[in-house]
């Protein structure tokens, strides 16, 4: 992912973006030799204290054998996508594309053991479920338990954190304000765009907000 220095992210950014409630992403691993990379959407949790993501996926998932050849995987979380239509962004009218994208590269393990696969599966239901605290898995004969051999737990320890917040900082304040209400019109036409138009609108005045609170910390 190409990060130009007027849209990257820096830690405290990125971390209270993926805090308002965004744990799903694209797991990425490479495939085999003359293969394309192996891909899986999924949920997962992050571990800030520990440096780790957690996530399990089915025993026959493609993306284990990946792992097991080669544990380098990259996990992207993206949202607030938008498309910005040439004439919106004046001269010389290049269309671009809004978003934000959070990168980690990691070293993934295959969790193999009852033990570790119960581990992060109620560790995820802690977070995913809270609402029901007694729906735990315990190893043993139950029917949780009966699930687990189907299962195989995956831990990956972040070594990188890449984050892009891309909307048009590099463009004078005054058009990216003009941009942000050209984004709340279409925001309220067409449903198909309704949602991420609204969403793109927000990560973009908040960028400006805190590109100018930067300008007047600098003066």
């Amino acid at each position: 992912m190409l990060i130009r220095s007027w849209d990257r992210g820096d830690e405290d950014e990125w971390r209270a973006w993926l805090a308002e409630g965004r744990d799903f992403g694209l797991l990425a691993a490479n495939g085999r030799p003359g293969e394309g990379p192996v891909l899986v959407p999924t949920h997962f949790l992050l571990d800030e204290e520990r440096g780790e993501i957690l996530l399990h996926l089915a025993a026959p998932n493609p993306l284990l054998a990946a792992v097991r050849a080669d544990p380098n995987v990259t996990l992207a979380v993206t949202d607030g996508y938008a498309f910005a239509p040439g004439h919106w962004r004046g001269e010389p009218g290049t269309p671009t594309s809004y978003y934000a994208s959070v990168h980690f590269h990691c070293t993934a393990e295959v969790v193999e053991s009852a033990a570790g696969k119960a581990e992060i599966l109620n560790r995820q239901l802690a977070h995913f479920q809270p609402e029901t605290p007694d729906f735990r898995v315990v190893p043993g004969p139950n029917e949780l338990a009966r699930l687990l051999p189907g299962l195989r737990g995956l831990r990956l320890t972040v070594r990188e954190v890449r984050a892009k917040f891309k909307y048009d900082d590099k463009k004078p304040a005054e058009e990216q304000r003009a941009i942000a209400g050209r984004l709340a019109e279409r925001a309220n036409g067409p449903a198909l765009r309704r949602d991420q138009d609204a969403a793109a609108r927000t990560e973009l005045l908040r960028r400006h907000q805190r590109r100018a609170a930067t300008a007047r910390a600098v003066d």
